[in-house]
């Protein structure tokens, strides 16, 4: 790899910010910066296929719906679609009277011309961006300008836009040095300082200046630090609104917006999700979603991501990958039987800990292993937090029976029941649902072979109380003959124990625990026992309408199993012989 060529790309983008001056490293975030979706202007020019007149109205009512209060809204000089656009919402009620529209431009006289024709009449709160870009590759191949010539340009672009909406009491403004991560920086500040006096910035009405890093080259304190620098050496900070519009080059554009914002900037652009050019813009989705998992209130509504989601892939016709922060099909989702263990058990830590605080679940303080947030924070059930595949242990297939069918395995079984999950899943190599993993419960304990003729329990009946109590049992041997017997002091379950002893399966019940599978009166019933035969200890259960139905179910479950093993073994000594 010749990776000398890029040397000195690092040495280029440094600033001289002191140790003493750098305070970003010791600094918390606090609050929520100004959120700015792009999505509709840089997020769309970087589609494939741009979006039409109908899916950016759909994907501007999504962001209103999400607590955005400024958007940018297009690029109304680029495109007939953007320019149609910004009208539609200038002459209509889609855009609620406190949302900021901001349309974007470059420092062009006509262009800015066509752009505040746009807004004509707009009753929104507007910001009328204006960009040229500032790094020295772009002025010298790009714009062929010199920095005093490339500054004349952008100062004559300032007072077009000042001369043509200056007067306008409801527009703001905004310069976008481009690509200011690879400019000098005071040559940045020298724009920027002679940009925010020539439109007369105050407190009243700031100005914008918008510090992109267009293309992303270096580590994320070389940007925070770029920031810093800015911060504390533009003129008239008070009246600036300070704002980062990072990409995402590098991987590592989340980093640098929220050490951005600890360097003192105030605002964050960027596309929900990061779709943007390249590697995108930095995804202002996962950063407010950041904040919510340190305490933070992000100031925008995520409480339903999946819809969120629908509405970004319908409108980009890009697909969310299932990785991606948050939002992602698999992000709260463990297969690994260690991860699952822990979530199960801080699942059940978190259930006793809001009980004894008196609370709901959902006010009570998260702290479950390997899920950073709530997943029903973001209107996500957890149907989907433990699935099941080749590396998943006994924990996720213990909960996924418990959450999905109310079957509570004590240890024992759960420690049986994941060798069988584990062969099942070890020979297709897939992941195996909870449906599944139901149907392989009941193969391998309700009905655990395939014999010709297994025991059958055809009627049973009882009389009397205490120690009058006698039991009739009838039941169908594997040989196809009734048999039926009578057994005085004992109930059903120890009568049948009795008469299938008496067939030649002694079975000796060594723990038997009953559940309902669902909650209410005509609920089915589970009992699972564990038996031991000889040596040898094993489980069975059985599902019926009632609790007692059940229980000799699962014993006959366990002397057919009993059956079936002595028959494989008789077999192979058939064999042998």
């Amino acid at each position: 790899m010749p990776s000398h060529r890029y040397r000195d790309v690092y040495e280029r983008v440094t600033v001289g910010l002191t140790d003493a001056e750098r305070e970003w490293p010791s600094k918390r975030l606090t609050k929520a910066p100004l959120w700015v979706p792009v999505d509709l202007r840089d997020g769309n020019q970087a589609l494939a296929e741009p979006m039409d007149p109908a899916r950016k109205k759909r994907f501007f009512e999504l962001m209103v719906a999400m607590g955005y209060t400024e958007i940018e809204v297009g690029y109304p000089s680029a495109s007939q679609t953007d320019y149609d656009f910004v009208r539609l919402l200038a002459e209509g009620t889609l855009a609620p009277e406190e949302v900021t529209l901001v349309v974007f431009t470059p420092a062009r006289r006509d262009l800015i011309e066509r752009t505040v024709e746009s807004i004509r009449d707009i009753q929104n709160p507007v910001v009328i961006h204006m960009y040229t870009a500032t790094a020295p590759t772009w002025r010298e191949m790009v714009l062929r300008k010199k920095p005093a010539e490339l500054k004349e340009l952008i100062l004559r672009g300032a007072t077009d836009i000042l001369e043509l909406a200056g007067h306008l009491p409801n527009v703001r403004f905004q310069f976008s040095p481009e690509v200011f991560n690879l400019t000098e920086p005071d040559y940045v500040i020298d724009i920027c300082d002679s940009v925010t006096e020539l439109w007369q910035a105050s407190p009243e009405r700031p100005v914008i200046l918008n510090l992109p890093a267009t293309v992303e080259v270096a580590t994320p304190n070389v940007y925070a630090d770029q920031i810093e620098y800015m911060h504390k050496r533009l003129a008239r900070r008070d009246s600036v609104i300070l704002s980062v519009h990072p990409h995402n080059d590098r991987g590592t554009g989340i980093a640098c917006a929220e050490l951005a914002v600890l360097a003192g900037a105030d605002r964050v652009e960027g596309c929900i999700f990061g779709n943007g050019e390249r590697t995108g813009n930095v995804d202002i989705a996962t950063l407010a979603l950041n904040l919510h998992a340190q305490g933070i209130d992000p100031m925008i509504d995520f409480s339903d991501i999946d819809e969120i989601r629908r509405t970004v892939e319908y409108c980009n016709r890009i697909t969310v990958p299932e990785r991606h922060p948050y939002v992602g099909d698999l992000v709260h989702t463990a297969f690994s039987g260690t991860h699952q263990d822990a979530i199960n058990k801080g699942f059940a830590e978190h259930r006793e800990r809001a009980e004894a605080l008196g609370v709901p679940e959902n006010e009570a303080a998260w702290h479950v292993p390997y899920l950073p947030i709530d997943p029903a924070d973001l209107g996500r059930n957890y149907d989907a937090v433990i699935r099941v595949n080749s590396q998943s242990g006994k924990g996720g297939i213990a909960y996924l029976l418990a959450t999905e069918y109310g079957v509570e395995l004590p240890r024992r079984a759960q420690i049986d029941f994941a060798r069988r999950v584990q062969h099942h899943t070890d020979t297709s190599g897939a992941e195996i649902t909870a449906h599944e993993i139901w149907r392989v419960f009941r193969e391998s304990y309700c009905a655990p072979v395939r014999i010709e003729q297994p025991f059958s329990l055809t009627n049973y009946a009882t009389s009397g109380v205490g120690t009058e109590l006698s039991t009739s049992v009838e039941i169908m041997t594997p040989e196809g003959h009734a048999s039926s017997s009578h057994h005085v002091g004992t109930g059903p379950v120890e009568a049948l124990t009795a008469a299938l002893a008496a067939e030649g399966v002694d079975i000796e019940i060594l723990e038997l625990h009953q559940t309902s599978l669902t909650a209410g009166n005509d609920s089915e019933a589970l009992t699972l026992i564990e038996y031991r035969v000889g040596a040898e200890t094993a489980w069975a259960a059985g599902i019926a309408s009632s609790v007692l139905a059940a229980s000799l179910e699962a014993l006959i479950a366990a002397a057919n199993a009993v059956i079936s093993t002595q028959q494989v073994a008789e077999r192979d000594l058939e064999y042998v012989g």
